[in-house]
């Protein structure tokens, strides 16, 4: 889905979902559920308070030997919904558990399933998701307890009403979340068409798009990824655990290991980065890379910190330009391609990269000249420096136009949100809305004063030529032609 519209000579565009749909955009890094700053209300695991569906699967852990009287953590009732709770100080890096291979759930799971001949040709997320599926219907199935744990949905974008997503008008967010729905229904539709209907005997109970979506949930908010030889892995009560932002490394958290010495199992292993006291929350840091927005349509929730705040710029070299082939060979020998994407966070300078992609683009007329041959090992380079006055008002122009353009698409000023915000008692999913909508209409704020400052240094700034001639020595240093007699 390409969520765009073209802005001024056509070279900046609002950003294209598509840049994300594939296998590994849609499950990297991926964990839990949405959490909150607030205490823990530790519950053990062998009380009666604790819902019969987490304590059937307790048990089920500790018939299977994954479980003890021993077992660092244990699962709780906390803010968040569910998570891991100590039964005992945990230390820095200690290990809190560890589940072997044979309660993965996998693609390889999904082969040596009953549906396995079916999943062969799926990507591997879908040949997950149908399996989960399938063994969700299934009463007599060997998930059941794991199943029954799991949440019906998530505070995800993508489970959002169509009011709901109306708080999200104007933010890229709302237009990535409707571009994860189209992408999901017509992997649904390729799905059906393909596989249920000719197999509807494997299918007794039907699957609908709502179960997919379920289980397309499921896997963005709780599968593992960056294992050891795995793609994408559910690890039944490893997925309880929540994230902190005040934990800021996702290092060393978890890992593969060897099950012993004279053993072929693997084990997840699963470490607490910080000290734990008994009675407090386990948790990690998801990944200390998304943005806000990511968050929230990953799982639903988002921080406060301003560092998360990000809006993604989508520069592509539009084919109708005469120089297409020249300037496309140029970006790529330098790493990119026809399109840029490139994220700006609030507070944070302008990427790698962006300023020299941008003004290749917009390179033309008197300035055409370096896309020569001549100047093919060196123009990245000169392009780290203003080109001419009329390329550099060029690309002020042009980002400055996609910034109004893209604020204009807001039906709230930040002070409007902002006070919403403060006088409280929101739904959680209008509290995050707003604080979305506030973190890009910042970012897009900073991203045109940075283009206006650098308006108003035109006639200040040094440009191709004048570096030239100083290289020729045919300029002095403060600007001024030198004469020979």
């Amino acid at each position: 889905m390409t969520a765009s519209v073209t802005v001024a000579t056509g070279f900046l565009r609002s950003p294209s979902v598509s840049k994300s749909q594939n296998t590994s955009f849609l499950f990297t890094r991926q964990r839990i559920l949405l959490p909150k700053k607030s205490s823990v209300r530790p519950i053990s695991a062998s009380t009666s308070e604790l819902p019969e569906n987490v304590r059937s699967f307790w048990k089920w852990l500790g018939d299977q030997g994954v479980v003890s009287a021993k077992s660092a953590a244990e699962p709780a009732v906390v803010p968040e919904g569910l998570g891991l709770v100590a039964r005992r100080d945990i230390g820095r890096n200690e290990v809190v558990l560890e589940i072997p291979k044979r309660l993965w759930i996998s693609p390889e799971t999904a082969a040596a399933s009953k549906i396995g001949a079916l999943c062969s040709g799926l990507k591997p997320w879908v040949s997950v998701a149908l399996f989960l599926i399938r063994e969700k219907y299934d009463e007599d199935s060997a998930w059941r307890v794991y199943l029954d744990v799991l949440p019906e949905s998530t505070d995800s974008t993508i489970f959002w009403s169509e009011e709901e997503l109306a708080e999200l008008k104007g933010t890229q967010l709302l237009s990535n979340t409707l571009g994860a729905k189209e992408y999901l229904e017509d992997e649904f539709s390729k799905l059906e068409q393909e596989i249920l209907l000719p197999n509807k005997d494997m299918f007794p109970s039907g699957i609908t798009l709502d179960d997919f979506m379920w289980a397309f949930g499921i896997l963005r908010s709780r599968a593992f990824s960056r294992l050891r030889g795995q793609d994408l892995v559910l690890i039944p009560l490893a997925d309880l655990i929540n994230h902190n932002p005040e934990i800021k490394t996702e290092d060393y958290a978890y890992e593969i290991k060897g099950a012993g010495l004279f053993s072929r199992d693997l084990l997840f292993s699963l470490k607490s980065p910080v000290y734990v006291k008994a009675g407090g929350q386990v948790y990690i840091q998801y990944d200390v890379n998304k943005s806000n927005a990511e968050l929230a349509l990953d799982y639903g929730f988002v921080e406060s910190n301003p560092n998360r705040n990000s809006y993604t710029l989508t520069i592509e070299i539009p084919e109708s330009d005469p120089f297409f082939g020249d300037k496309l060979d140029i970006a790529e020998t330098n790493g990119m391609g026809e399109t840029g994407y490139f994220d700006i966070v609030e507070g944070q300078s302008l990427p790698a990269g962006m300023l020299q992609y941008i003004r290749l683009v917009a390179l033309g007329g008197s300035d055409a000249f370096l896309l020569e041959s001549i100047f093919s090992n060196t123009i990245w380079g000169h392009l780290e420096l203003p080109v001419s006055r009329s390329n550099e008002e060029l690309i002020c122009r042009v980002v400055r136009d996609a910034c109004k353009s893209a604020l204009s698409g807001f039906t709230t000023t930040i002070e409007e949100d902002e006070k919403l915000l403060e006088e409280g008692k929101l739904d959680p999913r209008m509290e995050l809305a707003l604080k979305v909508r506030i973190g890009e209409k910042k970012v897009l704020q900073q991203i045109d004063q940075i283009f206006k400052d650098r308006e108003l240094e035109l006639d200040l700034l040094e440009y191709y030529q004048e570096r030239r001639l100083k290289d020729l020595g045919l300029v002095g240093e403060q600007g001024e032609i030198i004469f020979w007699e």
